[in-house]
């Protein structure tokens, strides 16, 4: 059942054309915010993550599902002229309308920003690409692991002298949506003084360069490419900072400890740190007197900590630690995330009844506005779910002119 209070974005319509994971991803952050996102997808097969990774002929992939929570279903063949009528008719009638097409396709079905404006001058039209339109790369198509590459993530990523390493999250996918659902609510609210809608527009590479705004800073202190540094942070010039293997030994059995590089802060903590792994007589030591000393004798101080972090549980060691005041998080995999009962509690995780796969657990909302409430999760749409429903809801179509629709293939 969902919460009765308002949602900030209730009474804005989406039309989601995205496919995959970063136009996906935008559409259903739009969606847990309180928007009615509608998904439009081919008759036949629909949105190709549907199948990706599929372990089962007869449902949609986990990996569809997770990204497509909480959104209606439309089929809609834009191949088909009726088809791209019947778009145009939604868009006139709706808020928002976001792809992430390979370059020049939407403009090839007739539905780039120029021609969608002409229907409806109010609507918010929000795209991603690869590359912006100045790039030489514009025409390129990209995914997670290209805009990684292009972006600096897999260069600064992986161990000092070692090769580059592709992060394990999908952050060029996740985080291209997240800065358009940023865009297209700050366009919306535009709207309120402009009355008009307006183009926003994503690149991948240049997602990837605003969250690698650390190795940039470091280029202009040294003037080179920013070396790999493995688990060390990349910005810290203090010790400890960094993983330490725990108790029994297994893949994840690891928890990272960070001490401040201010002289106050970071002494305080490796105080506190020395204490709790009992060896206290080294506070006084002058080979540690500070965080630059530290620096300086790093492989010394993962050598005094990493004895007493090995007979330590994991989840042990981040509580002695954090309740001495030094920061440290034990290193939390998949499985340790998926029976998190406080992640259930805030409604990040939910278990929902999906009609082919049973019960499936899904991701939420992680932002919280004491506002605007947040949505309890819904399973993933089947493909054309809504079809019917939309259409009679929001252009009023009756049943017969549905069914006329359905016998030419345009839905």
């Amino acid at each position: 059942m969902q919460n009765s209070q308002a949602r900030a974005l209730s009474g804005i319509r989406v039309l989601d054309l995205t496919q995959w994971e970063a136009g996906s991803i935008c559409a259903q952050s739009l969606a847990f915010l309180g928007a009615d996102v509608i998904k439009i997808e081919k008759p036949q097969g629909g949105d190709p993550a549907r199948i990706a990774s599929a372990d089962s002929a007869d449902s949609d992939s986990l990996y569809f599902l997770v990204l497509n929570s909480n959104k209606r279903a439309i089929t809609i063949d834009l191949a088909k002229d009726e088809g791209k009528a019947l778009l145009r008719k939604l868009v006139a009638k709706c808020d928002v309308l976001l792809e992430n097409f390979a370059p020049g396709t939407i403009k090839r079905l007739g539905f780039d920003y120029g021609s969608v404006r002409e229907i409806n001058p109010r609507i918010v039209y929000g795209s991603i690409s690869g590359f912006s339109d100045e790039s030489p790369y514009r025409d390129f198509r990209s995914f997670d692991a290209i805009a990684q590459s292009v972006g600096g993530a897999v260069a600064f990523t992986g161990e000092a002298g070692g090769a580059p390493m592709k992060p394990g999250f999908t952050f060029a996918d996740t985080g291209s949506g997240l800065h358009l659902a940023i865009g297209v609510v700050a366009a919306l609210h535009q709207r309120h003084v402009t009355g008009k809608g307006q183009f926003v527009k994503v690149a991948m590479q240049e997602v990837m360069v605003n969250f690698g705004r650390m190795p940039l800073a470091r280029t202009q202190l040294t003037g080179r490419a920013a070396e790999r540094v493995g688990n060390s942070s990349p910005s810290s010039t203090a010790a400890p900072s960094g993983l330490y293997a725990c108790k029994g030994g297994g893949p994840n059995d690891y928890c990272f400890i960070y001490t401040a590089r201010d002289q106050f802060s970071g002494n305080k903590q490796w105080h506190a740190l020395l204490r709790t792994i009992g060896r206290p007589e080294l506070i006084d030591d002058p080979r540690f007197a500070d965080p630059q000393a530290r620096f300086a004798r790093k492989d010394e101080v993962d050598a005094v900590i990493a004895p007493w972090m090995a007979q330590q549980d994991k989840r042990v060691a981040m509580e002695e630690l954090n309740g001495a005041g030094v920061p440290a998080g034990a290193v939390f995999d998949s499985l340790d995330i998926i029976n998190d009962r406080s992640l259930y509690a805030t409604g990040m995780l939910t278990k929902v009844q999906h009609p082919t796969r049973g019960e499936v657990t899904l991701a939420g909302w992680p932002v919280k506005m004491t506002g605007s409430s947040t949505p309890v999760v819904s399973a993933p749409p089947l493909l054309g779910q809504h079809t019917s429903e939309v259409l009679a809801e929001i252009l009023d179509m009756n049943a017969e002119e549905v069914a006329a629709l359905r016998s030419r293939g345009a839905i």
